[in-house]
């Protein structure tokens, strides 16, 4: 064989080779990462249960995400024959959402020296939205933290929503302000990571993220803090948004509601109640 041939042919094969035990460390630093968080299958089996629970809403399919702790995505997941039969933009909106939830939830680890949250602090994504309207104590929020857009839509899309989605061993990054996104919390009240579902109403998104949380028994949220008034349900959206007599963004009782959508259900005491 030609040298240069020869050499050429060694050159691939050694990268193939170094592509192969990078691939499989990745594997490894992922399945380490997301160790204690639910696989790929547990999170479509949970979510296919919340989509047939669910009937708020448009009735449409959706897309669910789990990040952990540091916000690393650990698995996607879609309801549906396919990865069309969802908006395709409810894929990252997903992944945003469980960011949110995440980053900006805490548990008890979060109170020493006097300051912190003895009980934690469990925030929604639509325990945000009045928040961030102009005027609202946290307006910006929503630009603080951009979506990494090489991890969001790079790799093969015909993987998405699979147990190789391309997102899988990233930092997603983003801030959504509307229902869909949740803290997990395991047993003892334990902060591990998020959850995201996007693909509907935000209202049915909020719910459907719900179901999903409780279908994966990562809701020992009883005892808590939040923002709802519902001990049971710290983290829940709340509908208290008055008209704005002088138009506009209407205004939040209690600064923390979430609008109404299409086909509301407005009874949130009809969702399974969290875990001690």
């Amino acid at each position: 064989m030609n040298t240069r041939l020869l050499f050429a042919a060694s050159l691939v094969m050694l990268t193939s080779a170094g592509a192969a035990i990078a691939d499989k460390d990745n594997n490894k630093g992922v399945g380490q990462a997301c160790r204690g968080l639910p696989n790929h299958a547990t999170l479509k089996a949970a979510l296919d249960d919340a989509v047939s629970a669910e009937e708020s809403g448009l009735n449409l399919h959706m897309w669910a995400t789990l990040v952990n702790r540091d916000g690393v995505v650990c698995a996607v997941a879609f309801s549906g024959t396919n990865r069309g039969a969802q908006w395709p933009a409810s894929r990252v909106i997903s992944a945003q959402k469980a960011n949110t939830a995440n980053s900006l939830s805490l548990d008890s680890s979060s109170d020493s020296a006097g300051s912190g949250k003895p009980n934690g602090l469990a925030l929604s994504t639509a325990n945000l939205y009045s928040a961030v309207q102009p005027g609202g104590s946290l307006f910006g929020l929503q630009e603080s933290n951009p979506v990494e857009t090489g991890a969001a839509y790079g790799g093969n899309p015909g993987l998405n929503g699979t147990p190789q989605d391309p997102m899988v061993g990233s930092k997603i990054g983003g801030v959504n302000v509307f229902g869909g996104g949740l803290g997990l919390y395991s047993v003892g009240k334990t902060l591990v990571g998020g959850v995201g579902l996007s693909g509907d109403t935000s209202c049915a998104d909020h719910n459907i993220a719900w179901r999903v949380r409780h279908n994966l028994g990562l809701d020992h949220i009883v005892g808590v803090g939040g923002v709802s008034g519902d001990p049971q349900r710290p983290d829940n959206i709340i509908f208290d948004i008055a008209a704005n007599p002088n138009g506009g963004t209407g205004i939040s009782a209690g600064g923390f509601g979430h609008p109404t959508c299409l086909n509301t259900d407005l009874n949130t005491a009809d969702l399974p109640a969290g875990q001690p």
